[in-house]
């Protein structure tokens, strides 16, 4: 980098140039406004340089930023050595491409502008590693076909963080999916009746690495942030196509978007003030606030087929789980031989659980699978029935590491295919039709 003022995790400011390193990754942290541009650094990577330059406005998320990593470097176990060198100012943008000090652009923060970072960082030869959503909207959609169809011929990277295929009860409700013994085949469904339902319901208020989180103003600003059915959706999305056609390579002709819906979750002042530290509302969020109360639209529903396939994708924001409670997730993907079942409330303790209901009366196929076949990639799995045909799936705690881990989880991956590239050839047309859904959708919702 050249020279200029940098700030490390200690706030020390000091003049400093690019060091040597040897790492086949540096990563340049630009703009980083949400925790997920943190939870990748909470593990160190074999092929990552410990230092990190971040590019940025000054402001309180990149405090937040700073504090996560220092906390990570400070822990009494398995602590990280990142070094940051950032470089603050409103042009923190044209910095990082005039520097360019690293190799890969991770970007995790304002979800309306997301897009034409990732464009500049692609047209300025960097890789990218980006939180979700990429596009929260058709505008963006075709500025992300035009992203990769440039990263390819750059042979760039380009990748999004789908965090969720690495909860182990989805891993297994898809390893499970593709045994016709146990499975059969995956129903088509009807509108009222899908084959493959995703549920999920999130919180404002929550605690992450064992603090609460603070979230920026901006993210309840859906012009921002974006839209229920454009945000979280997306993982949702993902896992339809990941787990329905695993390693398939999809087109968006096979998308047929049926119905959409959008709902807003209400909060108080006294709720806004607890999650953002913001005593009043700022001006741009007056558009959404009545009675002193402010309406974001985070809550989206979505009905489609995928290749003839029947899905429906919800996601629900509340502001604060009751005491014990958390993030929860359901889905269930319906076979002509079984139903694949994960549920995530009181009962499971909020722990995400699959259960198996057999409509064949094939016990000992679902046995044989459970206790013999996966015992060598999934060892300890067990199986306990409930009922006449149902059976719960015994997964050992060790497999439950949390969501977080599952960031060092994909950050592996994408290391990989950086390295080996070995990048399935599905994920980007795949990549392509997930963010076409979600855009559809939100054409569909916005009709009424």
């Amino acid at each position: 980098m050249t020279a200029g003022i940098l700030l490390s995790c200690e706030n020390k400011e000091t003049v400093d140039q690019t060091p040597e390193s040897n790492a086949e990754i540096t990563i340049m942290s630009l703009d980083p406004g949400h925790f997920h541009a943190g939870l990748i650094h909470k593990s160190m990577y074999p092929q990552v340089d410990s230092t990190v330059y971040v590019f940025a406005p000054e402001g309180p998320e990149l405090k937040d930023y700073m504090n996560r990593l220092a906390g990570y470097n400070s822990r009494e176990e398995d602590a990280t050595v990142w070094d940051l060198q950032v470089s603050t100012g409103d042009d923190f943008l044209e910095k990082m491409i005039a520097a360019k000090p690293g190799n890969v652009m991770m970007v995790a923060g304002k979800n309306d502008r997301k897009i034409d970072y990732i464009s500049t960082a692609i047209s300025n030869g960097i890789n990218v590693y980006a939180d979700k959503p990429l596009v929260i909207n058709k505008d963006g959609f075709k500025k992300l076909v035009k992203a990769f169809g440039e990263a390819d011929q750059k042979d760039l990277l380009l990748y999004d963080i789908m965090t969720e295929r690495f909860e182990i009860s989805t891993i297994l409700q898809k390893e499970l999916s593709m045994v016709p013994a146990v499975f059969g085949e995956l129903e088509k469904g009807t509108l009222e009746n899908p084959a493959i339902t995703k549920e999920s319901v999130h919180h404002f208020f929550k605690y992450v690495s064992g603090n609460p989180l603070v979230r920026p103003d901006w993210f309840f600003d859906t012009d921002i942030e974006g839209t229920g059915i454009v945000d979280v959706t997306t993982h949702l999305v993902d896992l339809v196509q990941w787990e329905a056609f695993p390693g398939v390579t999809l087109d968006t002709a096979d998308v047929e978007m049926l119905t959409a819906k959008l709902w807003p979750t209400v909060l108080d002042s006294s709720q806004f003030n607890l999650v953002t530290g913001k005593a009043e509302y700022p001006d741009f969020l007056q558009k959404n606030v009545a009675d002193n109360k402010l309406s974001v639209n985070s809550n989206g529903e979505m009905n489609y087929t995928l290749k003839g396939v029947h899905a429906k994708v919800s996601v629900i924001w509340n502001f604060q789980a009751p005491e014990g409670a958390a993030d929860t997730h359901y889905s269930m993907m319906r076979g002509t031989k079984a139903n694949l079942i994960i549920q995530q409330g009181e009962e499971e303790g909020y722990l995400a659980t699959l259960y198996v209901e057999l409509l064949d009366g094939q016990d000992e196929a679902l046995a044989t699978l459970i206790q013999e076949e996966l015992q060598e990639r999934f060892p300890g799995l067990g199986l306990e029935k409930i009922a006449t045909g149902k059976y719960k799936v015994i997964i050992p705690e060790a497999y439950h590491n949390g969501h977080e881990a599952h960031f060092a989880q994909v950050t592996e991956k994408y290391l990989e295919y950086f390295t080996k590239k070995n990048m399935p050839s599905w994920e980007v047309p795949n990549m392509i039709v997930k963010y076409f859904t979600t855009t559809e959708a939100l054409e569909k919702a916005e009709e009424k």
